[in-house]
């Protein structure tokens, strides 16, 4: 069970990094009205949208996981 457990947590973190390298970074929009980085009003859209949601899931099931892992 243990092995498995550890095969699983190390797709799960492949897979994590994937997701976390194709998410957009911050434009470079310079210093707007004191701002730098991204614009305060920003929204995420269609599939950039499902690569967020479904990176935070990944994240809650690798602490989860690991979690077990300690216990098993």
């Amino acid at each position: 069970m243990a092995q498995f457990l550890d095969i699983i947590i190390i797709l799960n973190s492949v897979v994590l990094i994937v997701l976390i390298l194709l998410q957009q970074r911050g434009g470079s929009y310079g210093t707007l009205f004191g701002f730098t980085g991204s614009l305060p009003f920003f929204q995420r859209r269609g599939l950039e949208k499902y690569i967020y949601y479904l990176t935070w899931i990944l994240v809650c099931i690798f602490l989860l996981l690991s979690i077990l892992r300690l216990y098993l």
